[in-house]
C-alpha cells in the first residue's frame, strides 16, 4: 500500500486526535496527582514535529515511553530536549499549559531552561551520526507510546508501569490501538523500543504485523548502562538487529 505524504501526515493527526479523545476520561489514583498530556496543550510543537518529519514511510520507528517533564512535556516533540529541537530540528511553536500545572513542573515551553538529558543523547547521537535531521528522518521517526505525562504529589515522575493494574490495562489499550495505527501509517521494517517497557508494548500492539521488533538500551542518566559511551552501545545493538546506519 502506497501513501501519499499528505495522507499519510493526516493519518498521523487523526490517530493523535483519536489518542486524545479516548484518553480524556481516564483517571488515575494515587500516588498519582497530576497529569500532563502534551498532545494537548503542546499540540502546536507536535504537529510542526509531524509535518516537518513524518511525510514518508520509514525504514525504523524508534518507540519510547511516555514524555520526560523537560523533554515532549515542554516542547510537544518526543524526546524533545528545547537545545536539540529548536537548533537541529528547527522546530519552535507556542505552547499552553495544562488544565492542572504541578507547582514544581511548571511548563515553560521553548522558554525552558533544563535540558532533557534523554533527548540530548539521542538527538545528539542522531546529529553527529547523520548529520541533518532530514537525513535522519529519511530512515527514522521517532515515537512515544504513551503521551501521559504522570507526576506524584512531591513532583516525582511516575512511569506508566508503576501504575494501577486496571489502570494500566485501559491506558494500555488505548496507547496499544494508537501505536498499531501510526505504524501500519508509517510502514517500517523495524520498530525498536527504547527501553524494555517500550518494546514490551511494541510486542504486544504490533503481535501478528509481521514487524522486527527489537530494543535499545534507553539514554536515560538513571540507566547505570547509558552512562559511558551511550551512542557506541546503542549502535552495536542496532547492529545486532541487522540495521545498518551506513546504508540510505
Amino acid at each position: 500500500m502506497t501513501i501519499s505524504q499528505q495522507d499519510q501526515k493526516a493519518g498521523l493527526a487523526g490517530v493523535t486526535d483519536a489518542l486524545v479523545t479516548h484518553l480524556r476520561p481516564l483517571r488515575f489514583s494515587a500516588p498519582v496527582t497530576h497529569i500532563y498530556n502534551p498532545l494537548i496543550y503542546a499540540r502546536k510543537g507536535y504537529d510542526c514535529y509531524l509535518q516537518r518529519f513524518a511525510g514518508t514511510t520509514k525504514e525504523i520507528v524508534l518507540v519510547g515511553m511516555n514524555p520526560g517533564p523537560f523533554g515532549m512535556a515542554q516542547t510537544g516533540v518526543p524526546f524533545g530536549d528545547v537545545d536539540r529541537v529548536t537548533q537541529w530540528m528547527k522546530i519552535q511553536a507556542v505552547i499552553g499549559q495544562p488544565d492542572t500545572p504541578h507547582p514544581k513542573r511548571p511548563i515553560s515551553g521553548f522558554a525552558c531552561q533544563r535540558g532533557e538529558v534523554s533527548g540530548r543523547r539521542l538527538w545528539g547521537w542522531a546529529n553527529r551520526r547523520f548529520g541533518t535531521a532530514e537525513t535522519f528522518f529519511s530512515r527514522f521517526f521517532v515515537l512515544n507510546y504513551c503521551p501521559l505525562v504522570f507526576m506524584e504529589a512531591g513532583g516525582r515522575n511516575r512511569t506508566p508501569d508503576k501504575l494501577a493494574s486496571g489502570e494500566k490495562k485501559t491506558l494500555f489499550r488505548i496507547c496499544d490501538h494508537a501505536l498499531r495505527q501510526s505504524i501500519l501509517l508509517l510502514q517500517p521494517k523495524w520498530v525498536v523500543g527504547i527501553g524494555k517497557f517500550a518494546e514490551q508494548r511494541a510486542c504486544s500492539a504490533l503481535s501478528g504485523m509481521g514487524i522486527a521488533i527489537g530494543r535499545i538500551t534507553h539514554p536515560s542518566p538513571a540507566n547505570p548502562k547509558a552512562n559511558h559511551d551511550w551512542e557506541s552501545l546503542v549502535e552495536g545493538e542496532l547492529k545486532t538487529m541487522g540495521i545498518d546506519l551506513a546504508a540510505g
